[in-house]
């Protein structure tokens, strides 16, 4: 029997609230301009106080994406009509149609905007949808509960945790909780990220 391997290529994810765009370089400025505020990237694995910070975590995503391994974006706010952030596709595991979403982050006045929900749905849809994944994970740091929350809320499960999975900036250790989304679990899913996308407008 012949596996047939997802096919991943960048693409704009649009929605009501939110437009993803594949990440460039010459986004730098635009996303300079709300990068820095502390509490982005407390819980991060990567720490970016500046402008030389960003371009470095931006020339990581865009090697990953290179080797097909990851597929970064910037996130829009359409009604802003600015960036206001980035989220992607990492990990990418083309032959067994897997892949994590991460990397995500939002300036912070655009929190519970409802924009990052709309955002992991059009990121869903395509992975299950368009390309035909049967998995999707997410990973956040062990005491990063509002992450853990939002993750549970999207449906997924939990999984479980990597201990000392990686070592943080500041030389801590952090433990990865994991959880993921499969494929038979996606309809129901689906309607339910509807249901509240449906009550922001």
């Amino acid at each position: 029997m012949q596996i047939e391997s997802m096919v991943v290529e960048p693409v704009i994810l649009e929605g009501s609230f939110v437009r993803l765009e594949p990440l460039r370089m010459d986004h730098l400025p635009a996303l300079a301009e709300v990068a820095f505020a502390p509490e982005i990237w407390r819980w991060m694995p990567m720490l970016a106080t500046s402008e030389a910070d960003l371009r470095l975590w931006m020339e990581q995503a865009l090697d990953q994406a290179s080797l097909g391994k990851a597929l970064p974006w910037v996130t829009w706010s359409k009604s802003g009509g600015r960036i206001i952030g980035s989220t992607r596709y990492m990990d990418i595991d083309a032959h067994n149609r897997g892949l994590e979403i991460g990397g995500t982050w939002l300036a912070p006045q655009w929190h519970r905007s409802g924009i990052n929900v709309e955002a992991k749905y059009l990121q869903l849809r395509h992975a299950f949808e368009v390309l035909g994944a049967v998995r999707v994970s997410f990973k956040t740091h062990h005491e990063n509960l509002q992450s853990q929350t939002a993750i549970a809320a999207l449906g997924a499960k939990p999984e479980g945790v990597f201990r000392n999975h990686m070592i943080m900036p500041d030389g801590s250790f952090r433990n990865s909780v994991w959880y993921s989304i499969i494929q038979e679990e996606w309809p129901e899913i689906k309607a339910g990220l509807k249901a509240r996308m449906a009550r922001h407008l």
